[in-house]
Formats: structure tokens, sequence, C-alpha cells
């Protein structure tokens, strides 16, 4: 495989970290190691959405992009096929069952800066994980990392009505000198899909994460 980089029933904090980003309800908050399943209180949830955002702590000569991925994996931790890394340059697969909403380079505004679109009903029977990562392009070249980012976060949210099912705040303390965050994963455990929170840095970014995941990335 070719790539070329060219409400829910969990256990969650009772409080929220002051300076950790915006302030939402705490019922949402999850935290690191968290893991839990995501239709427990909606049954019938199929179509949900992964959203992400963050802000610049201060201007850069060259824009700090973010970029919000992920990929599908069978039960061999492994892509089946190139189509499996949804990214910047691949935006859908599964006949739009999994879809990317567009690259944000600046992270300018507020709300989601990228957002991934899933229909869980749509996902075929061999995907057993889908891993969500969180990477700056081009960090090296231009000496970026997350230590950079402010109010950074991963949330997911129930697609048909809005409503927010967790956030999950990440401190950019946490990841100074780090270009890529392996922030979680939707993991099928038969009928049910559940939630593992990592955010676990990632030496080595995106291509790193996508060699291990059976992608042979190429540069020009």
């Amino acid at each position: 495989m070719q790539e070329d980089f060219s409400n829910s029933d969990i256990d969650v904090p009772e409080t929220q970290d002051e300076g950790s980003g915006p302030v939402r309800p705490v019922e949402n908050l999850v935290s690191k190691g968290d893991y839990f399943d995501i239709r427990r209180k909606i049954p019938g949830l199929q179509n949900i959405a992964i959203g992400s955002g963050w802000d610049v702590k201060m201007f850069e000569e060259e824009a700090l992009d973010v970029d919000l991925s992920c990929f599908l994996l069978n039960k061999a931790e492994q892509t089946r096929e190139d189509t499996d890394f949804i990214f910047y340059n691949n935006e859908s697969t599964c006949a739009g069952g999994v879809r990317h909403q567009g690259d944000s380079r600046t992270g300018a505004g507020d709300g989601d800066d990228e957002m991934i679109n899933i229909d869980l009903n749509a996902l075929p029977f061999d995907i057993m994980k889908i891993t969500f990562v969180l990477s700056i392009y081009n960090a090296a070249e231009r000496e970026q990392h997350f230590g950079k980012i402010r109010n950074m976060y991963f949330r997911m949210m129930n697609d048909d009505d809005g409503n927010e099912l967790f956030r999950f705040v990440l401190n950019e303390g946490d990841y100074v000198n780090q270009i890529g965050i392996k922030v979680g994963e939707l993991v099928r455990e038969g009928p049910k899909w559940f939630f593992n929170v990592l955010g676990e840095p990632i030496p080595g970014g995106l291509a790193k994460i996508a060699t291990q995941y059976g992608i042979i990335v190429t540069t020009q």
C-alpha cells in the first residue's frame, strides 16, 4: 500500500482542570484510560461525527497545520487496503460510510477544525477497530510540535441530532516536542462499539503509525 504525504454512561472526572480549554458539561468529559460502550444510552446509535479543534499559541512564520486522520483496521490491526486510511488525501471509504470533511490548514475560528463522519452500520464486518490520530504536517521541517497548540480537544457527537456524546481535552504540556498523537480507538465487540481513550504520543508522527498499520509511505 502506498500513500503520498506531498451523552453516554461512562466514568468521567468530577471537575475540569483550569486552563484545559473551553468549559463544557462535566458529564461529557473523559480521560486517558476510559473505555466505554458508546451505544449504552443510545442503543440505535448509527451515525457519529468525530470532531477535533485547537488554537495556535502564537504566530508562526509557517502555518501550524494539524490533521485529523483515522485507520480502519482488521483483527490483525492492519489496514486491508489503501482506502482504509482516511486523511487529507483520501477523504472517503466504505461507499461514503466514512467521510473526512476536509483539511483545515490553520485551525482558525471557533468550533471543530476538522471532522470525520462515520455510519457504523456501513462498516464491513472485518473492520474491528478504528484508530484516530492527530498529527502536524511537515512538523520536522518547520520545527513545530504540539507544545505550540492550546485548547486541543477531540469529541464524538450523534450525527443525527448534533448532541455531544463525549469530549477528551488534551493538555498540550503532555505533548511538547511531539508531532503525532494516537487519540483513541473505536473498538467493535460483537454488536457493540466501545471507545478507548488513549492520548498516546507517536514518535515519528503520522508516517510512523501509517507504516505500523500496513501503509507504505512515500515522499517526494
